[in-house]
């Protein structure tokens, strides 16, 4: 039976010797040095007694009247408390003896020098300097006895340091890392899966309790070691499941973000989740604000009769954009369709947010550029009308004839038109700039001109906001602006309907109808109502721009062009 101690008690026990030998040596440390503090003051002090002693003999050979003065200042110096300490109980005795030699010898030389006996005086001098340099030479060798201490004591204050730290090292090796070297090696051993071990014995309680808890760990893990091969093959085929599923929802969370969020990414991966699951049936169904659904189905298409279906909610934020819809003869995973649900609302949410911030920027950049031309071009165009008007009046009467006249008459016309046309393109980028929708600021665009016309404007608008772009807005607004303003103006129109609708063969179509004089008049005076440049903003909506007549009169302008991003609708 090995004898038990606590290891935490012989370790501060050895900590204890170090933090004694410590604080004994700072202790010794200090009370030395407080000491030693007047030594130098002490050695100063009497020296100078030297240097007093050979000016009091100059001032009596003068017959000056400072004697006095002088052994005043003298038995200052001597009777100085860093002198006197040569009289504590811890000075030698030498020092004292010699200290009170000199007070002695000092009371024979004053009444030398009181009485004016110079001569005794001066037989005396060498004696008593001889005595005071002495005096120096005791202090200064017990300055230097009680450094040579301090220093002495440091190093066998060190050295004893040192032999306690190495005791310790040596101990802690021997039976601390060793023992615990040893338990090492066994939770190695454990760890690699052999739990019959031997554990090491100690004679300490706790490397004694660590290595009992040891044991009975690994006896505990030998019972349950049997068990954890059916346990782990379940969970590892668990993890397997669901390590899959997160591969399949972020290769497609991958696959929605990489690009445009349109009808195929949203078809592939219905069609991924339905080869995933086995299902037989799956759809996805968009709702819109404007209450229209986009409708996609996976690569098996959806029966006419959906009573088994379940449905998973695209829900983010207390906001619904649609749901799931499956169709499966197996039961269905629910964590999945319900992730895969969140993910395809997350996407979608993103999609619209990000169509709403591009399309927020074009119309701040519209209106940017709506100022500089109004602070620019507009202002230039004001002056060049002024100019005009000047240049007509000064100029002179020899210059004047019909060819000049009618030069000036078509420079202000001009500048007239410019100017009208500028103002129209600057009321065209206004209107979209608080609200990025076609629809409000076609709505915007028609409240503007019935305050300029009798004519009856009517907006029958079919589209959702998703199969318009934002760089898309501005050229059918501006479009829509010039044939709506050249009905109104040259058309003699009564009423003007514009139909904005989606073609069964996906195709957007803007049409403005009215009731005028028909669109042979018009063509008449294609250059002047900028007809050519109607086509080039069809142009750069890839679509086309046609005038034809109506069975009742008038003028149809129909702007055809395909959306920009796909349809959702399939």
């Amino acid at each position: 039976m090995l004898k038990r101690g606590s290891l935490t008690s012989t370790i501060l026990g050895l900590m204890l010797v170090l933090i004694l030998l410590s604080s004994s040596l700072a202790l010794y440390a200090i009370v030395n040095l407080s000491f030693s503090l007047g030594d130098a003051r002490a050695i100063n002090a009497s020296g100078s007694l030297r240097m007093q002693s050979y000016r009091l003999l100059l001032i009596s050979n003068s017959g000056s009247q400072r004697v006095n003065e002088r052994i005043k200042e003298f038995e200052n110096t001597l009777n100085a408390k860093v002198l006197k300490n040569s009289l504590a109980w811890y000075t030698p005795e030498d020092l004292s003896k010699q200290y009170l030699l000199v007070v002695e010898k000092w009371q024979t030389m004053k009444s030398y020098a009181e009485t004016g006996n110079t001569r005794l005086y001066s037989n005396a001098l060498k004696d008593f300097v001889d005595t005071i340099d002495i005096l120096v030479l005791e202090i200064e060798q017990f300055a230097a006895f009680k450094l040579k201490v301090l220093v002495l004591s440091q190093v066998v204050g060190l050295t004893l340091m040192l032999i306690v730290a190495g005791i310790a090292v040596i101990f802690t090796r021997r039976r601390v890392v060793k023992p615990l070297t040893l338990l090492m090696d066994r939770a190695i051993t454990i760890s690699q899966g052999d739990f019959n071990v031997e554990m090491p014995k100690t004679e300490y309680i706790e490397l004694t309790a660590l290595s009992n808890a040891l044991k009975k760990t690994a006896a505990e893990l030998s019972t349950l070691y049997e068990d954890l091969e059916g346990q782990v093959s379940q969970k590892t085929h668990a993890l397997t499941r669901a390590n899959n599923e997160l591969n399949f929802l972020y290769d497609n969370l991958i696959m929605l973000h990489s690009d445009r969020l349109d009808y195929k990414a949203l078809k592939s991966a219905l069609n991924q989740l339905q080869d995933y699951e086995n299902l037989d049936y799956l759809r996805l169904v968009i709702e819109h604000e404007d209450h229209s659904q986009d409708i996609i189905e996976s690569q098996q298409g959806w029966p006419e009769s959906t009573m088994n279906s379940v449905k998973f909610p695209l829900q983010l934020e207390q906001v619904c954009q649609g749901y799931l819809e499956v169709i499966s003869k197996t039961e269905l995973n629910n964590p999945l369709f319900n992730n895969f649900a969140v993910m395809l609302a997350r996407s979608i949410a993103i999609h619209n947010a990000t169509e709403q911030r591009q399309q927020l920027a074009l119309m701040e950049e519209r209106a940017v550029i709506a100022r500089e031309l109004h602070d620019s071009l507009g202002q230039l165009l004001s002056f060049l009308k002024i100019q005009v008007s000047l240049l007509r009046k000064k100029l002179p009467d020899c210059c004047k004839n019909e060819e000049v006249e009618t030069q000036i008459i078509e420079i202000n016309d001009g500048v007239s038109f410019a100017y009208v046309q500028l103002r129209e393109l600057l009321s065209t980028f206004r209107l979209t700039i608080k609200e990025p929708n076609l629809n409000h600021a076609m709505e915007v665009m028609l409240e503007q001109l019935r305050v300029q016309t009798d004519t009856k404007l009517i907006l029958n608008y079919n589209l959702s906001a998703h199969l318009l772009e934002a760089k898309q807005h501005i050229h059918v607004l501006q479009l829509t602006r010039e044939a709506t303003l050249n009905a109104i103006k040259h058309a003699n129109a009564s009423q003007i309907v514009i139909d904005c609708y989606l073609t069964p063969t996906e195709i957007i179509n803007i049409t403005i109808s009215d009731d005028g004089v028909g669109v042979k008049h018009l063509k008449e005076r294609d250059q002047h109502f900028g007809i050519g440049i109607m086509h080039e903003r069809a142009n750069k909506l890839n679509g086309q721009l046609s005038f034809s007549d109506n069975s009742n009169g008038g003028t149809t302008v129909t702007l055809s062009f395909p959306p920009q991003q796909e349809p959702l609708n399939g």
